[in-house]
């Protein structure tokens, strides 16, 4: 089950919010508004209060759980953007553009394994895991090294430095 939530027209640039967003792609809702709340950008005020909507939306249309929900995409894209002047030098303009964002935010709920389903919580690839395949990953390929390279590593010779002799040579005025 999909929900969204969208915000039109935040008058803040995408450019300032899109990191915030990525920061969130594929957290759960707890996790996620853990993160907004201690996040010091202007952005992530206006999220937080997205997604606590999209929560919202979730358990009032469609009596989903928050704890069963993630963040499944957030996409921000540009608004229409506010053109001012600025008066330069000699009577010429510049133009000043205050940009504005429309975000859309999806949260899914979290799929559990089923017959069919190639879908697992996170939850569920843990469990399934056994500890000896967990110490597979973690141990890294060995390479073995013949006797005659050890030796040659550990004997590493300086080259000998021969000090240069620079001839100065002043040419005849």
């Amino acid at each position: 089950m999909e929900v969204k939530a969208i915000l039109k027209y935040l008058r803040i640039s995408p450019r300032k919010i899109r990191p915030i967003a990525n920061l969130l792609k594929g957290l759960d809702v707890g996790e996620a508004e853990a993160q907004l709340k201690y996040l010091t950008k202007r952005g992530a005020r206006h999220l937080e209060k997205l997604l606590h909507s999209a929560v919202a939306n979730a358990g009032h249309n469609f009596h989903l759980d928050k704890e069963n929900l993630y963040i499944a995409n957030i996409k921000v894209d540009e608004g229409p953007s506010l053109v001012r002047y600025m008066p330069r030098a000699r009577g010429a303009v510049s133009l000043i553009k205050k940009r504005s964002s429309h975000i859309t935010l999806i949260l899914r709920e979290k799929k559990e394994r089923t017959a069919g389903s190639k879908l697992i919580t996170k939850e569920k690839k843990e469990k399934g895991r056994s500890s000896s395949e967990k110490t597979k990953r973690t141990k890294k390929k060995q390479k073995i090294v013949s006797p005659r390279k050890k030796e040659t590593r550990e004997k590493k010779v300086a080259p000998k430095v021969v000090p240069k002799h620079t001839i100065f040579r002043r040419k005849a005025i």
